[in-house]
């Protein structure tokens, strides 16, 4: 995660724990005045709209008093949903076995866009191992810029 990201991270997982959701992840796109900050929530039973718009309100009071944000931005608050993203070494655990798209920071063997299964995973050296068409390859977390799960249909 960005610096502003884990700021943000810091600022509103308590409160999003005490309502009884887990905070996935947490994205920001700056763009001017067209900037999106957008929050990933998630529960056994699954997120509804009026979920996210309980997240939301206590979020934005949040990021109201805290301001980690300059100028103006769009607070969403969404579900994982189907091409759920995954944000940290405990996701890659959770979803060991599952498809998924990934893409890099910089070049792995002149690639930044690999897909394949999680094939396995070592936090002790922070290593994502993905078996791909093209066999197994060892991916390093911190070069991860996004990933998603491959929905299964």
């Amino acid at each position: 995660m960005a610096k502003i990201e884990e700021k943000i991270f810091d600022i509103v997982k308590p409160t999003i724990q005490a309502m009884g959701y887990e905070l996935v992840g947490i994205e920001y796109h700056a763009s001017g005045k067209f900037s999106t900050l957008r929050i990933y929530i998630d529960i056994d039973r699954g997120i509804n709209l009026d979920d996210c718009e309980k997240v939301s309100k206590q979020v934005s009071d949040l990021l109201d008093i805290d301001d980690p944000i300059t100028g103006q931005y769009s607070l969403e608050v969404s579900s994982p949903g189907l091409e759920r993203p995954l944000f940290t070494m405990e996701h890659y655990h959770r979803f060991l076995g599952h498809d998924v798209k990934i893409k890099l920071y910089r070049a792995i063997e002149g690639r930044r866009k690999f897909n394949g299964t999680i094939f396995s995973v070592s936090d002790a050296s922070d290593i994502v191992e993905l078996a791909t068409e093209l066999g197994n390859v060892e991916i390093d977390f911190k070069l991860i810029e996004k990933a998603n799960l491959v929905p299964d249909f």
